[in-house]
């Protein structure tokens, strides 16, 4: 009988992927925010591209190097737990950036495994542009242990919600919402274009990108902290906990954990449910950079 974990790579675990370049238009990142109903001034004008657009240039190497740790009898069986991306400046037109891709950790949970992947974004002179940690929950993976590195954490103390939220954004996903997300994102997984597809695959029917959530509340969080200059977040973390549809309305509470003014910054956790009270995002993180930063001009 086969240990648990034996047919689990470990081996790739710290070993950068073959990079890959990606050139950056207006029209694509103008187009992302339109997917994504993102009004921003500075992302609809294609002044800078929505912060969750980081995704785009990275998302096949995301999937093949996290794919590349796992026996092939478990790749159809991924789920998006996590994604935590942090901001060194915006994505702008006319950006050539090169990416690349290392898992940094493999571990067994009580119902499957979890794959972390570490994904890098750099510009022309080498500077780094965004870094996001990736994490594939994978049904039914046997792995007693694990190796390598846990994937970041950003989970809610409970005492930081038990008052009022100090914001509540609602928002409304479209009809064809899925369609236009998977054109701008290059995402054109079945499930959120098929609906009998969906359905066979155990789900209510096609079901809203779990990115394209994320860039719904990247939106609720700058309305919030920083509507004056989007670039501000440096940071945002999510779980992502069940999916919603199209048909749904989803409403994003916030509590803003640090005592600073508006202007310097802080740290703010969020969580989001549909109109059926089901959660969609838990344990959110957001960071806001002081004002005084000038981001937006990096």
């Amino acid at each position: 009988m086969a240990e648990a974990g034996e047919d689990f790579d470990f081996d790739v675990i710290g070993q950068w992927s073959e990079p890959v370049s990606f050139s950056v238009t207006q029209d694509a990142t103008i187009a992302y925010a339109n997917a994504t109903n993102d009004d921003a001034r500075p992302h609809a004008a294609g002044d800078y591209a929505p912060p969750v657009y980081a995704v785009v240039p990275v998302f096949s190497i995301m999937a093949e190097r996290t794919m590349s740790a796992v026996p092939d009898e478990l790749i159809m069986r991924i789920l998006h737990g996590e994604q935590d991306m942090r901001f060194h400046r915006p994505i702008v037109a006319g950006d050539e950036l090169t990416c690349r891709a290392q898992v940094v950790g493999v571990h067994g949970r009580s119902s499957g495994a979890v794959v972390t992947t570490l994904l890098e974004t750099r510009d022309a002179a080498g500077e780094l542009v965004n870094e996001q940690y990736f994490t594939g929950f994978f049904r039914g993976g046997v792995l007693e242990d694990g190796r390598g590195e846990e994937p970041p954490a950003h989970g809610i103390d409970p005492t930081q919600t038990e008052r009022p939220a100090d914001a509540v954004v609602v928002q409304k996903f479209d009809e064809d919402q899925t369609f236009r997300y998977s054109e701008a994102s290059g995402d054109l997984m079945p499930i959120h274009l098929d609906d009998d597809f969906a359905k066979a695959m155990g789900l209510p029917g096609i079901i809203i990108h779990g990115l394209c959530t994320m860039a719904f509340t990247s939106r609720a969080v700058i309305e919030t902290a920083c509507p004056e200059d989007p670039s501000r977040l440096t940071r945002l973390a999510v779980r992502f906990s069940s999916p919603a549809q199209p048909r749904h309305t989803i409403t994003t509470e916030l509590w803003k954990v640090t005592p600073e003014s508006p202007d310097a910054g802080g740290t703010y956790v969020f969580e989001t449910t549909t109109d059926e009270g089901d959660f969609v995002i838990r344990d959110g993180l957001a960071e806001i950079a002081p004002a005084t930063s000038n981001r937006s001009n990096a």
